[in-house]
């Protein structure tokens, strides 16, 4: 009787952090999505900022995103997966592998504001990038390099450890072993954990304030050395630098609305990938 008054309460506790969780999260859509509908059309994604930002669209921030998002796990997952590799299958246990470990678990609690600052004295001012493209785009490689690589190092962690061992069995290399084997069967795990890290990595303000990003700029980067305009930078400089927030607001909740679509159909993505792969191996 007394283990079931007490599971009965545990449920009963559950059940109302779920609630309550679901609760902020519908009230928080609604409050962005009911300041930020209206202004929602084709033109709007389309079109370029106009009138000092109180008209137009925000299709250089949308190409600017886009672009900054791409090129930082482009030259985030491949290191990142690397760096697991080795950690998974060649470090040997001691203190310098602790130390490694260590590390890689602070960089991913570190604020990403003070990712921008090193962006900004190591991109910026010691290699000479300016506030560019490629400088934005490697400070928040930077940024997402821990994530990627403790996400692949817990797929890495739940492929079967018979898989590896019957493979050395079989007479495969170390070599043959990851790339047949443990890859693989990880799969579906690290292109997930890949997918969610665009969508972290898209809605990040503050490593591209001092290394990207732009106030206003109608024109479409060129060149990894242009400055860009983008989505999180866009909706803060509406908010906070506008002089005529009657016009810029509405756009900014426009704006924060497009940038939830993008990140939520993102995570929708990753699940659906995952589940299709998932599928497609147990066939």
């Amino acid at each position: 009787m007394k283990r079931k008054l007490s599971q009965l309460l545990g449920f009963f506790f559950l059940t109302i952090c779920m609630v309550l969780t679901m609760a902020f999260l519908g009230i928080f859509l609604y409050s962005i999505f009911s300041q930020g509908w209206e202004v929602l059309s084709l033109r709007f994604l389309l079109e370029a900022p106009r009138e000092g930002m109180t008209a137009g669209g925000i299709f250089p921030a949308l190409v600017g995103t886009f672009w900054l998002t791409l090129l930082a796990v482009l030259i985030a997952l491949p290191l990142g997966l690397l760096c697991s590799i080795y950690l998974f299958s060649y470090a040997r246990k001691g203190p310098f592998l602790s130390l490694l470990k260590i590390t890689i678990n602070t960089l991913a609690g570190v604020p990403s504001i003070i990712f921008g600052l090193f962006g900004m004295a190591l991109f910026v001012n010691m290699l000479s990038l300016d506030v560019s493209l490629i400088s934005g785009a490697l400070t928040l490689a930077v940024l997402s390099l821990p994530i990627v690589i403790n996400a692949s190092q817990e797929a890495f962690s739940g492929v079967p450890r018979d898989f590896i061992e019957a493979a050395y069995a079989l007479g495969a290399t170390k070599r043959q072993m990851i790339t047949k084997v443990l890859i693989p069967t990880a799969a579906p795990n690290i292109l997930t954990s890949a997918i969610l890290v665009v969508g972290r990595v898209a809605g990040e303000t503050a490593p591209i304030i001092f290394t990207a990003a732009t106030f206003f700029n109608r024109r479409l980067p060129k060149s990894l050395g242009d400055e860009v305009m983008a989505l999180p930078y866009h909706i803060f400089a509406l908010m906070t630098e506008g002089t005529h927030p009657e016009a810029q607001v509405p756009i900014a909740y426009g704006s924060a609305v497009v940038l939830l679509m993008l990140v939520l159909l993102i995570s929708s993505l990753a699940l659906i990938i995952r589940y299709s792969l998932r599928k497609k191996r147990q066939w």
